[in-house]
């Protein structure tokens, strides 16, 4: 008999050993019969690092016991969802839409006169009122009014639209801002 038949026999010789206490850590049948091929397939695999003469049952009970120990670890980070539910929730919408927009409004804005784009980012983009876009930019209430309307118009024009509807309104939260 050579030494890998023998080494073999000893292994089958300890199944039923190691089917108990696999059982013994998992408490399903399954998972430990499972459990004990894995067991048998990493000690097949790794036989040539096993020491003759020392003590192939404790050799075999820790590469058992070492590998539930890592699919108990693995378990707890995976989530159960037979039904899907889970996997649904996390689903998030297509951004490819909303990056062409926001690209063609960069293109756009990039078109309007500067004072006409600077007065419609203050008070579209930041947020400002007529009044506090007027003393920032150092002219007067009608004249900010008459620049963000024709901001407004132009940017229309330029991204082909006819009317405001027609452009996708972009949600507060896409700028930072909270309502």
């Amino acid at each position: 008999m050579t030494a890998t038949s023998a080494w073999r026999e000893d292994v089958i010789g300890l199944i039923p050993a190691l089917r108990a206490f696999a059982w013994s850590l998992s408490h399903n049948g399954a998972d430990a019969d499972d459990l004990v091929q894995d067991t048998l397939i990493k000690a097949w695999s790794n036989r040539a690092r096993f020491e003759p003469g020392t003590n192939l049952r404790a050799w075999l009970f820790t590469i058992l016991r070492n590998t539930y120990y890592t699919q108990a670890t693995r378990r707890r980070r995976e989530v159960r969802d037979e039904t899907g539910e889970y996997a649904g929730a996390l689903k998030v919408g297509a951004t490819q839409e909303w990056s062409v927009a926001m690209h063609a409004l960069q293109a756009a804005l990039r078109q309007l006169p500067p004072e006409h784009r600077e007065a419609l980012i203050l008070v579209g983009a930041a947020g400002l009122s007529y009044e506090e876009a007027a003393e920032i930019c150092g002219c007067a209430l009608g004249t900010i009014k008459s620049r963000v309307n024709r901001a407004r118009v132009r940017l229309l024009k330029l991204m082909d639209a006819k009317d405001a509807g027609d452009v996708i309104a972009l949600e507060p939260r896409a700028y930072g801002r909270r309502n």
